[in-house]
């Protein structure tokens, strides 16, 4: 009977998010008291919802700062300089600018957000894509590519809504994916050469530096960026010095990445903005995208609270674990990986982090399978994820370079599914997952 009542409670979870009748922040509220409540747990539900938040704080916390230290970095103008150099170094050769615009998404995305992944990407290259009538799929293309890879961070959302569903932190997820992650990025830069050399044999290299409109497009960037009153050009190598010395403190673990960003942001800040006027605007501009992403997973805290407090989630994986048969059962951690792909790209990363992997990861602890190693599987769909229609951002992107969602899936579906497949070969090989 608790099995039923917990599947029928993930059922209309995600029906109601997917068919959009509810927002997932209300949705993770509101739909797990009412079945508690149906179940009888109403005397206990206070105490089960306050300890699912307790858990998820640390998480909330560093997800919020992180979003606000690599905006304010953005703000400050960190990659002006990346954006000119880039224009300036690719000239005329198609596959300079496709590598170019590859490395250039692999380190805005840094920021876990599509949509500045995308501005930034397009707006500073399609110009150049349009003067040598390059084909525009492959801005998009790779582009997404690289989000798809990034997106794996904690302050993407996937890896944050994972660690959430299933109570892990930083150090047991998302640490040990980081040379996974280092694979995929040297398969999109395989992909762009690919695609490149094609474009190369298409059109040839085109001398454009009588016409020099992009490099007129370079020094308008530039100057722009001087311009623009939140900009802190004279300060880019300290930005870029304290963006590198963070990362690399994040890959040493000897602090909780919670605190490892809120000191980071706290020196940007001061350092960056010493008056307080315009650090309170910084905090400002970047204030909706923060909120609406940490609202989230703190109101995932009740969701897995009552789900685990009233054993819903037991039930629910004693149940799965009777019908997997026992030979696939140590394989789960690659059929995660690879179902993680259409899982997420036909429902929303909210659905299948909160409504699907916590059955998942429980039923793999009865093959010996720890939840931080199904967690980390299930990370590795989300270059798949990112084309998928429900994707706000996908949205924002085909309508800056002018291409049709249909044109985009069919020709990066196999490219995004490649991303996949390397990142789970190189977690096998790594030991992240195993079989």
């Amino acid at each position: 009977m608790l099995s039923l009542l917990g599947f029928l409670m993930v059922a209309v979870f995600m029906y109601l998010i997917m068919s959009k009748r509810l927002t997932p922040m209300v949705a993770l509220i509101t739909i797990p008291i009412i079945f508690g409540l149906i179940g009888g747990f109403a005397s206990g539900m206070g105490p089960m919802m306050l300890e699912g938040v307790k858990d998820i704080a640390p998480t909330a916390i560093m997800i919020l700062f992180a979003i606000l230290y690599f905006g304010l970095m953005i703000d400050s103008g960190l990659f002006d300089p990346l954006v000119s150099f880039i224009l300036k170094v690719v000239k005329g050769d198609p596959l300079k600018i496709v590598v170019g615009t590859a490395v250039l998404s692999m380190m805005v995305a840094l920021d876990g957000d599509g949509t500045t992944t995308y501005m930034i990407t397009v707006s500073s290259l399609l110009p150049l894509y349009k003067r040598l009538e390059m084909n525009p799929l492959i801005l998009a293309g790779i582009a997404m590519l690289s989000m798809g890879v990034m997106n794996m961070t904690p302050w993407g959302g996937a890896s944050a809504m994972a660690m959430s569903s299933l109570n892990l932190d930083s150090s047991q997820l998302f640490l040990p994916l980081i040379p996974v992650m280092g694979f995929g990025l040297l398969w999109v830069l395989f992909v762009s050469v690919v695609l490149g050399r094609r474009e190369r044999k298409r059109l040839g290299v085109i001398n454009i530096k009588h016409s020099a409109n992009e490099m007129a497009h370079a020094d308008e960037l530039e100057g722009t960026a001087q311009h623009l009153d939140y900009r802190r050009p004279r300060l880019v190598w300290f930005n870029f010095l304290l963006t590198v010395s963070l990362m690399v403190c994040l890959i040493m673990d000897f602090m909780s990445l919670m605190l490892l960003f809120m000191v980071a942001f706290a020196i940007a800040l001061l350092i960056n903005y010493p008056n307080i006027k315009d650090q309170q605007q910084r905090i400002s501009s970047h204030a909706n995208n923060a909120v609406a992403v940490v609202s989230i997973v703190i109101a995932a805290g009740i969701f897995t609270g009552i789900m685990s407090g009233t054993k819903m989630i037991d039930a629910m994986a004693n149940t799965l674990v009777g019908i997997i048969p026992d030979a696939m059962g140590p394989f789960l951690p690659v059929v995660v990986a690879f179902l993680s792909a259409p899982f997420t790209f036909f429902m929303s990363n909210n659905a299948f982090y909160f409504g699907v992997l916590p059955i998942i990861a429980q039923a793999a602890e009865s093959y010996g399978i720890s939840a931080a190693e199904i967690g980390r599987a299930a990370i590795l769909g989300q270059p798949v994820h990112v084309i998928s229609p429900l994707v706000a951002a996908a949205h924002l992107l085909i309508g800056m370079v002018g291409i049709e969602f249909s044109d985009l899936q069919r020709f990066l579906i196999k490219w995004a599914l490649g991303t996949t497949a390397v990142m789970t070969l190189a977690a096998l090989i790594l030991g992240v997952i195993s079989i």
